[in-house]
Order: structure tokens, then C-alpha cells, then sequence
């Protein structure tokens, strides 16, 4: 008898005992393909030896100290290398130990921000529906999921939300992109309006979003066009790259092919590498500034911020991801599981759309496709198709919800980026048949 509250009570859970390049082994000997890098965090496969090197090092010079007495060589390390490669105007790196502390973090930093500047009458936050952004209650309270706000949305603080960037669905059928980004821009300037042009400190978003959309990426401009409202009525862009960030959609941050710099990104996930847990929030000089000239703090922490040897597995992450063949692969075996997917199961009449970016894809289950009618949530076809694919020695990310919080069924693949051609096939082929059985069951 297990003495953990797993997260689903009563499950019989297999034992993960060791872990190779794409592969997790269980307590039967049995191997699973981590098409997902368990939920887009092993983005350099299991027990890579360079990263394992560095934490090894780490280990014999220190193991902990506390950010409030003393900062680490490979804590100003990493900073330095994520200023390097993000984006001009990202200047400046708060480490944490997760996504939801950095979500968490960021909306800190930004109420104070305006209250150093002497605008503490900006409090609201927007975001979009369909979102998610982390599990902690501010970081709840900002994500935009029915079913994961439900029961504790008497405790949530106040928030807003528009209509997410998700063309399958809303863009009407006689509309452009373009004019589908202007629809959706004109809402969320009408929202400004609704709760006053100087209340509003923050807009959040994910540029592709991963958990509940299954890699919905925007159309056209869309971005630029948020930018040039956060601009216009001096609200601060904060973007979420907790899940697809770290080159998952192709480049380092996924925001660089957008073409906008926010004035706050969250990262996390595949800056660890699943080796050591940790996060981080980059910030434009104009915040860092604000705190600088003002109250001369930040006032936030938590216990494990920074910690050393988190920060040295990070760190080699980074300088892998930065080798060229590395975006390399993960563009060119991105888009050979979008044609695999597209072969094996784009003439399915359950499977309504196939998208994503990199290698971080999302096949959409419907249960009629020219209609895009989902499925009763009774059946559970994400849990169905989990089953089935484990069942197949497959890894994937279902979720169900996707159109609402209720209803709609999706798949996510986010496969480590060392990924090879004939191990994409073995993905295409495993979760095929597994939706296929999940469908037909």
C-alpha cells in the first residue's frame, strides 16, 4: 500500500525505475517512448551525461545558500547565459524553482512595479480563456480552465479573461486571420475599457499554448497587435513560456517568432531538463529599474530560489540548447511528426485538426470531423487514449476540455529534442493505434 496521495487515488501506478535517452523503464522491465518528456519537461531525454557531469561538480563546491545571504557563481552564470540568448529588452533574471512560482513571481513584480512608480491604482490582470498558468492560487486565478478553477474558485483573487487565439474553433469561416487578430484585439481593448484604461497592470499569455489547448499557436499579427495595446494604455505584456519555451516550438523562446518582446517571460520546464526543479522570470530593464529607483527590493522569495545545483544542470541545458544542431533537429523532426500525424491520421473522422509548432504538437479527437463535434466527456477519450498509448509503450499528454473546460478531447506530443527519424515513426504509429482503440472502445 502506497503511503503518497497521488494525484489520482487508487491507481495502481507503475514504477519508473530508470531512464535513457527518449525511454522510461518501469519496475517490470517494460519501456515507454517519453513522447511527451513527461509534461514537456525532459527536453534532453533522460540521464544525459554532460548535465549529470555539471551537477556532479556543483555538489562538490556547494549545495545551498541562501539567496537572502549570498548569490553562487553558477547562479550569476546562468543569469548571464539566458540575458544572452533572449531577446534585446529581456535584461534582467529572477530564479525560482518551478512554473507556477515563476507565474506567481511575475504577477508580484508587475503589481509592484506600479506601486514603486506611483500607479497603485493598476491591479487587474487580464488573460484568456483556455489558459493555464500554474496550480498556485494566484497563478490559478490567472489561468483561464473551467474545470481547473471550479472547486477553488471562492479562494481565487479577482481576474479577467478574453477569448483566447484558437482558429480551429472561433475564426469564423468567411474571416482572415488578420481579421480574426483584430476580432480579437478590439476585445480585449473593449475589456481595458470595462475595468478602466488606468486599473489594468497586466496582460498573460501563452504565445503557443500547451496543457489545454493542445499547441495552439496565434494567427497573423496577433501578438504585435497585443503589444501595441499594452503599449497604448501602459500595460505590461507578460508571456508564458513555462511549457513551450527552451526550444520546444523551434527556436530558444517561442515569443522570437512573434516578433514581440514582453516586458516579463516565464520559463521552466525544459530550462531544467527535468534534472533539478527550476524556473525563472526574465524582466525588461524598465521593471528592474522601477524597483532599483525605488524601493531598492523586490519583495518576494522562497527558500530554494537559486539553488546552486539547480542552477548548474540549468546552465549546461542552456549551453546545449544554444548548439545549432540541437534547433536543427527539432525543427526538422518537428516537421516529420506533423507528416507522420498527417498521414497516419489526418482522414480519421475522429481526428478534427493537427497542429503545433517544433516539436510540440497537438492532435485534436472529435467526434465528427466535418461538424467538430466533440465527444461526450462521459466517454473520457484523453484518459482512453493514456491508456491505450501506456498500453503501447507510449508516453503522451491527453486532456480533456479543450473547447470549454468540459467539453472537447486533445493529445499533446512533446518529445525530448535528441529525438530520432525512426523513434518519431515508432510515436506516429503507437498513438494512432491508441487513439484509434480509444475511439473505437
Amino acid at each position: 500500500m502506497t503511503k503518497i496521495l497521488h494525484r489520482m487515488i487508487g491507481t495502481n501506478l507503475p514504477r519508473a525505475v530508470a531512464g535513457e535517452g527518449i525511454y522510461i523503464t518501469d519496475n517490470s522491465g517494460r519501456s515507454y517512448i517519453d513522447g511527451s518528456g513527461g509534461a514537456a519537461v525532459s527536453c534532453l531525454g533522460h540521464n544525459h551525461p554532460e548535465v549529470l557531469e555539471a551537477m556532479k561538480a556543483q555538489m562538490g563546491r556547494i549545495s545551498y545558500a541562501h539567496t537572502s545571504f549570498f548569490t553562487t557563481d553558477v547562479a550569476e552564470q546562468l543569469a548571464e547565459q539566458l540575458v544572452e540568448i533572449a531577446p534585446k529588452g529581456l535584461d534582467y533574471v529572477y530564479l525560482v524553482s518551478g512554473g507556477s512560482e515563476a507565474v506567481e513571481a511575475a504577477l508580484k513584480m508587475a503589481r509592484q512595479y506600479f506601486v514603486e512608480i506611483g500607479q497603485p491604482q493598476r491591479r487587474h490582470i487580464i488573460a484568456r480563456r483556455q489558459s493555464y498558468h500554474g496550480n498556485t492560487i494566484g497563478a490559478l486565478a490567472t489561468g483561464g480552465n473551467a474545470w481547473r478553477r471550479a472547486l477553488f474558485e471562492p479562494i481565487l483573487p479577482e481576474t479577467h479573461h478574453v477569448s483566447p487565439c484558437y482558429g480551429y474553433r472561433d475564426m469564423q469561416a468567411d474571416e482572415t486571420p488578420e481579421a480574426y487578430a483584430d476580432r480579437l484585439a478590439a476585445e480585449l481593448e473593449a475589456k481595458i475599457f470595462e475595468l478602466g484604461i488606468d486599473k489594468v497592470m497586466a496582460f498573460v499569455a501563452e504565445p503557443v499554448v500547451g496543457a489545454t489547448l493542445g499547441a495552439v499557436g496565434p494567427v497573423a499579427d496577433y501578438f504585435k497587435r497585443i503589444r501595441q495595446l499594452c503599449d497604448k494604455y501602459g500595460i505590461l505584456l507578460i508571456l508564458d513560456e513555462v511549457m513551450c519555451g527552451m526550444g520546444r516550438t523551434g527556436t530558444i523562446f517561442a515569443l522570437e517568432q512573434e516578433e514581440v518582446v514582453p516586458d516579463l517571460v516565464t520559463i521552466a520546464k525544459g530550462l531544467g531538463g527535468g534534472f533539478q526543479p527550476i524556473g525563472a522570470v526574465m524582466l525588461s530593464e524598465k521593471i528592474y529599474r522601477g524597483f532599483s529607483e525605488g524601493s531598492g527590493l523586490f519583495q518576494h522569495g522562497h527558500t530554494y530560489i537559486g539553488h546552486p545545483i539547480a542552477a548548474a544542470a540549468a546552465s549546461k541545458v542552456v549551453e546545449i540548447l544554444k548548439r545549432p544542431e540541437i534547433m536543427v533537429n527539432v525543427i526538422a523532426m518537428g516537421e516529420r511528426l506533423q507528416a507522420g500525424l498527417d498521414a497516419a491520421l489526418g482522414q480519421s473522422p475522429h481526428v478534427g485538426d493537427i497542429r503545433g509548432r517544433g516539436l510540440f504538437r497537438g492532435v485534436e479527437i472529435v467526434a465528427d470531423k466535418d461538424t467538430r463535434q466533440p465527444f461526450d466527456p462521459a466517454r473520457k477519450i484523453h484518459s482512453r487514449v493514456k491508456k491505450e498509448a501506456m498500453q503501447r509503450g507510449l508516453m503522451c499528454y491527453p486532456m480533456g476540455g479543450t473547447i470549454d473546460g468540459i467539453y472537447g478531447d486533445h493529445v499533446l506530443i512533446a518529445p525530448p529534442y535528441v529525438i530520432q527519424p525512426e523513434q518519431i515513426d515508432l510515436i506516429v504509429d503507437r498513438l494512432a493505434a491508441a487513439i484509434n482503440a480509444a475511439v473505437a472502445s
